[in-house]
Parts: C-alpha cells; sequence; structure tokens
C-alpha cells in the first residue's frame, strides 16, 4: 500500500506542473499585439494573460522589454546582444593572457 500513496503523490505532483513554452521576439510582439487590440476593446489584463496563455508576470515583463518595438528591430536587438556576448568573451580571453603574460615578465611562475 505504501509504495501506491508514492505513485499517487507523484501523479498528483505532475498534474500541478506548468509546461513552460518558449516563445521567440516576434511571437512576443505578435502577442503584444494582440493584446493592445484585446485592451482597447476593453477586456481587462487578466483576460488578456488567460486568452494568451501566459501569467501577469511574464506578460508585464514583455510590455517592459519589447513594447514598442516591430520584428526587424527586436532581430537587431538580438543580433546586437550576440555581438556583445561574442566581444566580451574576447576581452575575457585577452584579459587572461594579458595577466598570464605579466606573470611570466614578472618571474612569478
Amino acid at each position: 500500500m505504501p509504495a501506491e500513496s508514492g505513485q499517487a503523490a507523484t501523479k498528483g505532483k505532475e498534474a500541478l506542473e506548468v509546461k513552460r513554452k518558449r516563445h521567440t521576439a516576434g511571437q512576443i510582439i505578435g502577442k503584444l499585439r494582440e493584446a493592445e487590440a484585446m485592451m482597447a476593446s476593453g477586456t481587462d489584463i487578466a483576460g488578456v494573460c488567460q486568452r494568451l496563455e501566459v501569467s501577469e508576470a511574464t506578460f508585464h515583463r514583455w510590455r517592459r522589454q519589447y513594447g514598442g518595438m516591430k520584428a526587424e528591430e527586436m532581430k537587431r536587438l538580438k543580433e546586437l546582444e550576440r555581438e556583445n556576448a561574442r566581444l566580451k568573451k574576447i576581452v575575457a580571453d585577452l584579459e587572461l593572457d594579458k595577466a598570464i603574460l605579466k606573470e611570466v615578465v614578472e618571474g612569478n611562475y
């Protein structure tokens, strides 16, 4: 019997978990446009979030992050973020090389 109750608890836990979705930048912008149209027609934020299948926190984060952007601007932003990450990695590698060379010159190897 104890094994069955453990299984029931596990099944109950799985039923409560919400499947996590990842949205692309284009999908987010589309959903924000749809949300603006729904709010203009009088739907409250809770209703909009339920219809879009996102939490209110996610909706507000998206509005703060992507509000007013167009799809091509979003692509450009993501491209710049990738380029920035690449450049930061290069700088970190160069700083490491500089520290190694400094130690060799000082004789602390």
